[in-house]
C-alpha cells in the first residue's frame, strides 16, 4: 500500500507562489526528528543471497571472457576483489557449491601436479548467452541509464572505479568499458582526473532525459501541487511501524515542500534546511530508480557526495525517511531499497536482466542442494576422463614453458584439495 502523504500545510502552496527562491528557503529550517529503524522481513529476503548471485554472475563473465571459456582457479582468486566475497572463504570452495553452473576438472601442470580448472555448464552457457542478448537488445535503455547517472553529477563526470561499483546495479555489462563505452564516443570520454584516476565524462546533455521518475509519475499527484511544484514521494512503511503525531505532521509539511529537480543546479539551496533535504531524498529517489533492482549497498552511495554535490553526512535522509527507502543489514552490509518499487518481495516492474539473474539463483539452489545430497561427488581424477579435452591443454601449455601460479609464486597446494566436506 503506497501513502502519499500531503498534509494540511496549504500556506506552503501560498508562500510558494508568492515568495520564490532564497527568501522562501531560508524560512524552511531543518527539522530535528528521528524515526526508528523497523525491521522490514519481506524486503530484507529480497536482499539475501544477492552476495552469493552477485559473485557467481561475475564468475560467469570473467570464465566467459577467457577465449578458451575456463580458466585455473588461481587466475580467478586474481579477480576476488570484484567477488565481495568473505575473507575466510576459499575461492575453491565456493565454486564447487554450484555444480549446475560451473564445471570443475584437472590439468597438470610442468611439475606433474594437478591445477584445478573451472569452466560453465552448458546450462550455464546457455543462460550467459541469453543474457548477452538482452543486454544487446536493451543497449538503449542501458546507455540512458549511464547518461542519466552522469547527467546527476556536478560536472558530468565520474571516475570508472565509481561506475564499477554500480554496474551490477545498473545492469551493466560486466566489460561495459571496453564492450560499450568505445561504440558511443559521441556521448563518452575518457579522461585523467586531478587525482589520477581515470574518469568518464557525458559529453551530450540530452534534456529528453533530464525528466526525473517522480515528475514522469505527476498523474499520481494533486493537481495544484503539480502547478506549485511541491510533488510528494511515495511512502510505505514496514507493517507495525508506528509514527507519532509530531513526525507525522513534520512529514505531512515536509512532503508539500517544492521538489528541486535531481538534474537542476541546486548549489544556491542552504543546506541546513528541509527543502534541501528534500533534494537530497530527490536525487537518490532518482538514482535508485537507475538502478534494475531499485537498490544499492550503503557503501556506494557513500562514494557519490563529491560528485553530486552533497553536504556531509548526507546518508542520513535513510535514517530520517524509513517510508521512501529502508535500510537492510543483512548479508553483512546495509543495503538501500526503494519501497515503492515492491509489492512486498517482488519487483513492480521487472527489468528483463533482474529475470536472468533469478535463473541463475534458481540453478544455484538446485546445485547446492544437490551437491549436498551426494549428488557431485567429485573424484580425485575429476575432468581427467576427458581425453580430448586434457590433450588440448597439455599441449598448449607444454609449448608455452606452462607453470602454475604455485610454482611461480610459492602458493601451497592446499589450497587445490578436494573441500567436499566445506559448505
Amino acid at each position: 500500500m503506497v501513502w502519499w502523504l500531503w498534509g494540511r500545510a496549504g500556506g506552503y502552496g501560498f508562500l510558494y507562489r508568492h515568495q520564490r527562491g532564497f527568501n522562501y528557503q531560508q524560512n524552511c529550517n531543518l527539522v530535528n526528528v528521528k524515526l526508528k529503524w523497523v525491521k522490514d522481513r519481506v524486503l530484507d529476503a529480497v536482499i539475501a543471497g544477492e552476495r552469493d548471485l552477485r559473485a557467481v554472475c561475475t564468475i560467469v563473465s570473467i570464465i566467459s571472457s577467457d577465449p578458451r571459456r575456463c580458466l585455473p582457479v588461481y587466475h580467478l582468486t586474481r579477480c576476488r576483489g570484484q567477488l565481495g566475497l568473505p575473507h575466510d572463504l576459499r575461492l575453491s570452495t565456493f565454486v564447487r557449491r554450484y555444480p549446475t553452473i560451473f564445471y570443475e576438472f584437472q590439468v597438470p601442470d610442468s611439475g606433474g601436479t594437478l591445477v584445478p580448472w573451472f569452466s560453465l555448464t552448458p546450462e550455464a552457457l546457455n543462460l550467459h548467452q541469453e543474457e548477452l542478448n538482452i543486454v544487446q537488445q536493451y543497449q538503449k535503455d542501458l546507455l540512458d541509464r549511464l547518461c542519466k547517472l552522469l547527467m546527476l553529477t556536478k560536472e558530468r563526470t565520474l571516475p570508472l572505479q565509481t561506475i564499477d561499483q554500480l554496474k551490477w546495479d545498473m545492469g551493466l555489462p560486466h566489460d561495459y568499458e571496453h564492450s560499450l563505452i568505445p561504440q558511443h564516443p559521441e556521448l563518452f570520454l575518457l579522461s585523467r582526473l586531478p587525482d589520477d584516476r581515470v574518469g568518464l565524462k557525458l559529453l551530450l546533455w540530452d534534456d529528453r532525459l533530464a525528466i526525473s521518475e517522480l515528475q514522469k509519475n505527476d498523474a499520481f499527484q494533486q493537481k495544484e501541487d503539480v502547478k506549485s511544484g511541491c510533488l510528494a514521494f511515495p511512502i510505505r512503511f514496514t507493517r507495525g511501524f508506528g509514527l507519532k503525531r509530531k513526525c507525522m505532521q513534520w512529514l505531512d509539511e515536509w512532503q508539500r515542500l517544492p521538489y528541486t529537480s535531481p538534474y537542476s543546479d541546486a548549489c544556491h539551496l542552504d543546506p541546513r534546511t528541509d527543502i534541501s533535504e528534500k533534494r537530497i531524498v530527490g536525487v537518490f529517489h532518482e538514482f535508485l530508480h537507475l538502478t534494475i533492482q531499485k537498490k544499492t549497498e550503503r557503501k556506494n552511495v557513500s562514494n557519490l557526495r563529491k560528485p553530486l554535490a552533497l553536504p556531509q553526512k548526507f546518508t542520513k535522509v535513510f535514517e530520517r525517511h524509513p517510508g521512501i527507502f529502508y535500510i537492510s543489514k543483512k548479508s553483512d552490509t546495509q543495503t538501500i531499497v526503494l519501497r515503492e518499487a515492491y509489492d512486498r518481495h517482488q519487483l513492480i516492474q521487472k527489468h528483463p536482466l533482474v529475470g536472468i539473474r533469478d535463473r541463475y539463483s534458481n540453478m544455484m539452489q538446485k546445485g547446492f542442494l544437490d551437491r549436498s545430497k551426494g549428488l557431485y561427488k567429485r573424484s580425485a581424477d575429476a575432468g581427467l576422463e576427458d581425453g580430448a579435452l586434457q590433450n588440448v591443454f597439455i599441449d598448449e601449455f607444454s609449448d608455452k614453458s606452462y607453470k602454475s601460479e604455485g610454482e611461480s609464486e610459492g602458493i601451497l597446494f592446499s589450497e587445490y584439495e578436494s573441500d567436499d566436506s566445506e559448505a
